[in-house]
């Protein structure tokens, strides 16, 4: 569709009114139903509406992608092309996103109910991330090994094969391009399983893929659900590589599926349940109050690095959590085609449901709400900022992962009493500090046990730093030269040379 620069909630809806949505799976290069027929249902969280009815692919598509990927694979046509030559193929594939932008950016608020200033803001992500690795692979080298006269050592660097990504419903695009971008980029096949929840941007990408150049079968999308699509990439034995962002017990499943197949590669981002503490020093209570919010009710509080545990330091807390109440009236939900919008929708009745009961639960175990708690009336699914404060570390919802609006308050007295709240947790995907004392950062942030420390800020980052956690918060690393060698074997080589 002719793309143009919505400025307005009028410019939004009239731009969904001109869509042309795709609901078919893409395999080997072609646009095709599910093998059996079957379609999954995908709503406007917003409305309610259906948008489409989606094929809906089981273990047959998935055994004929992953043969065609292979194919591709053992071809050469993407694999053994020179890297200038896939960096040029990709870097079209960015500018026909960003010709489409406004497109994606609307297909993801559609799908899964964020504000579509936020989806801007993925694409803006997404293009970046692929043109970032286009530009990269050309420029790693491989090693000469130091060997005396008489031999040569070499080190290679080679793609992996079939990677199938596996990719969450809450930045649909731009955990896509995270993902897809150095596997590309390193000459990898790759089939995308995009979250049942949230399809329809995927489907579009596979379109401009094509355009782009990427040749048949090295690209490949597969909507449908975990338990049989992805269950059957994660169990093939000619998939070499799994890549997933998502929830810690989906992440355990795929890493004994790929023991019980062929041992496959298994990099995960999973799930998070970050601390954020605020000592006393710091300066500009307002401006830190403002970022501990955003940390938590962006993007609905649907964000596996989401700021979700604020621990702040006694001797202020009371006045900061004051400050951070009034910056949470200021994020209120809205409808997610209104740019002026901060929050939109939860993305589907059983998310929705989920993030109430873990509100229940707080009450009864006797944190103290401070705003928020209630799902709003009215169509579409919608919860409003949640502040608990009083929140211990033996309470239900300042332990596990909600994924949704609701904030747990904790307070501490000391250095040392702040790191071992911070580090009491399942989860190491992410932790804020913010002080004014550069030997209390250092410290802390060493001891912080995190795959990223967010240092007065909170989640200020770009394509050149890695992403990812520790402990069950995950292994992979998204983002920067890293993910390319996680996208690639070492392979080496040793010569004998005659004197």
């Amino acid at each position: 569709m002719t793309q143009t620069a919505p400025q307005s909630l009028a410019d939004w809806q009239a731009l969904a009114a001109a869509l042309t949505l795709e609901s078919r799976a893409y395999i080997n290069d072609t646009f095709t139903d599910a093998a059996d027929g079957a379609t999954l249902t995908t709503i406007n969280p917003a409305t309610g509406e259906t948008l489409a009815e989606v094929a809906s692919c089981d273990a047959a598509d998935a055994d004929t992608a992953v043969a065609a990927a292979r194919r591709a694979f053992d071809g050469g046509e993407w694999s053994q092309l020179a890297p200038a030559g896939r960096k040029a193929v990709l870097l079209r594939l960015a500018e026909l996103m960003e010709t489409h932008k406004h497109e994606l950016a609307l297909l993801d608020t559609l799908d899964m109910g964020k504000p579509v200033s936020s989806s801007l803001g993925d694409m803006a992500g997404a293009i970046g991330c692929l043109r970032h690795h286009a530009e990269s692979i050309d420029k790693l080298y491989g090693e000469v090994a130091p060997t005396g006269n008489s031999a040569l050592g070499l080190v290679l660097r080679e793609p992996l094969g079939v990677v199938a990504s596996i990719v969450p419903w809450n930045f649909p695009l731009m955990m896509t391009a995270w993902k897809i971008a150095p596997a590309l980029a390193a000459g990898n096949s790759v089939i995308l399983k995009p979250s049942e929840k949230s399809p329809l941007s995927a489907l579009r990408l596979a379109s401009l893929a094509r355009e782009a150049g990427l040749p048949r079968g090295v690209f490949q999308v597969l909507p449908g659900f975990g338990h049989t699509v992805g269950k059957a990439l994660a169990l093939s034995m000619d998939v070499d590589c799994l890549a997933f962002t998502g929830s810690t017990a989906v992440g355990k499943q795929l890493m004994q599926y790929a023991g019980q197949s062929n041992l496959k590669k298994v990099f995960l981002e999973c799930g998070g349940k970050s601390p954020n503490l605020v000592f006393a020093d710091c300066k500009d209570l307002d401006r830190v109050a403002q970022h501990a919010a955003g940390a938590i009710f962006h993007n609905q509080g649907e964000v596996c690095i989401a700021g979700s545990r604020l621990l702040v330091e006694n001797s202020i807390r009371e006045a900061f959590v004051d400050k951070v109440l009034a910056a949470a009236e200021r994020m209120q939900p809205g409808d997610p085609l209104d740019p002026a919008s901060f929050m939109g929708a939860i993305v589907d009745d059983t998310q929705h449901a989920r993030i109430l009961d873990y509100i229940r639960k707080g009450v009864e175990e006797g944190a103290r709400l401070r705003t928020g708690g209630q799902a709003l009336d009215g169509p579409g699914l919608f919860i409003p900022p949640t502040v608990f404060d009083g929140v211990t570390d033996d309470m239900v919802i300042g332990r596990e992962e909600i994924f949704g609006p609701v904030l747990s308050v904790f307070g501490f007295d000391s250095e040392e009493e702040a790191v071992r709240l911070a580090n009491d947790s399942d989860y190491g995907l992410a932790a804020g500090l913010w002080s004014q004392d550069i030997d209390r950062i250092m410290r802390v942030t060493r001891w912080l046990r995190s795959g990223q420390v967010f240092v007065n800020n909170w989640a200020e980052m770009d394509q050149t730093v890695p992403f990812g956690g520790v402990k069950q918060s995950g292994n992979g690393r998204d983002k920067s030269h890293h993910s390319l060698e996680e996208y690639s074997d070492l392979k080496s080589v040793w010569m004998t040379l005659t004197p």
